[in-house]
């Protein structure tokens, strides 16, 4: 073996080598350096606030509920209601990096609506999230979702409405469980769902978290893939609405 010849393999053995190491575990350490993921939204945790580009999740705490005595416990919630600042709506959805889990979470404060409880029940309800301010920690991500997913010039609003009245417990501190019937309007297609809600009284406001799990192809979505990435055909709707008079 002549020198030319042994100066080709040292240079070429470490180039194989890290090349194969990029195809084998860059995708492993891309995913490593993904943000994580912040949790559901919780009526028992709204301190988690809508990601903006490449913002972290705050982790400052709020206090606790507050404690309601029971003679407000038993005070009338009937009426009208409407969702006030702290309200947050987004999505979660999972990709697939060359057999790589990441968790991509989107979020938005733009959550407007009403709602009315009658006899003790929630009787009419309407959230509408406006579509193109959801935002990641990506924004080529959120330009795809906005604009080519979501069609939001055309269609700026994502909207629940309930179809069927809601039997509430008595609303205090402590968190009660109920499920919503109702439809859900994405690009202009209205499908049916039910949400799983948990609620809870904070002095005068009522919060109230859950989700609804989605297939994206029942709206007419379909979910990319952009060779090296693979974004699941299913997903959840989250939301956290501070109902206030």
């Amino acid at each position: 073996m002549n020198r030319r010849t042994r100066l080709l393999l040292l240079i070429g053995i470490p180039v194989v080598v890290v090349a194969l190491g990029a195809v084998l575990f860059g995708p492993r350490i891309y995913a490593g350096l993904q943000p994580e993921a912040p949790a559901p939204l919780s009526v028992q945790d709204p301190a988690t606030t809508p990601t903006t580009g490449a913002d972290e999740v705050s982790t400052e705490e709020e206090p606790a509920p507050t404690e309601t005595a029971p003679e407000e416990a038993a005070a009338d919630i009937e009426g009208a209601w409407r969702v006030g600042e702290g309200s947050q709506a987004g999505y979660r959805v999972e990709e697939v990096l060359r057999g790589e889990d990441v968790t991509v979470v989107g979020r938005t404060d733009q959550v407007s609506g009403t709602a009315e409880v009658a006899d003790g029940a929630l009787t009419e309800a309407v959230v509408e999230v406006d579509v193109a301010s959801i935002s990641t920690d990506s924004g080529n991500r959120d330009d795809y979702f906005a604009n080519e997913a979501m069609n939001a010039d055309e269609f700026p609003t994502a909207t629940f409405t309930l179809t069927e009245p809601v039997p509430l417990p008595e609303l205090g501190a402590e968190v009660s469980r109920v499920q919503a019937t109702g439809t859900l309007e994405i690009v202009g297609q209205s499908r049916p769902v039910t949400a799983d809600i948990e609620v809870l009284r904070d002095g005068s406001t009522v919060r109230a978290s859950g989700s609804v799990d989605v297939t994206f192809a029942d709206w007419g979505i379909e979910a990319p893939s952009l060779g090296f990435v693979e974004v699941e055909d299913t997903g959840q709707v989250e939301f956290l609405v501070e109902l206030t008079r």
